[in-house]
């Protein structure tokens, strides 16, 4: 089972953070999640299946590099927001 303090550590790094029941919850239901994994992983005949990256094969496609060839400084990329707040761009609430 995945902790709260793991969570936590987890909301931490994404930079928000939930109240003690929201974590709670949020354990059960990947509780619940590992053991569909693990269930899954009982399947003898999944072991010769290759993992999907993409839902049919493509094989007339080449895949470019990423690579970074321009860069923005954060007051360009700032310059058109209707409301600034430090180095951030505010937003309106979306989600209850």
């Amino acid at each position: 089972m995945i902790s709260k303090e793991l969570l936590k550590s987890y909301a931490n790094k994404l930079m928000f953070d939930m109240n003690d029941d929201e974590y709670e919850t949020l354990a059960k239901e990947f509780d619940v999640i590992l053991k569909q994994m693990d269930l899954i992983g009982e399947i003898e005949e999944i072991k010769g299946v290759k993992p999907m990256t993409f839902p049919f094969e493509l094989d007339d496609v080449e895949y470019r590099n990423d690579e970074d060839t321009r860069t923005v400084s954060y007051l360009d990329a700032l310059s058109n927001a209707k409301d600034i707040k430090g180095r951030e761009v505010k937003v309106p609430k979306v989600v209850d």
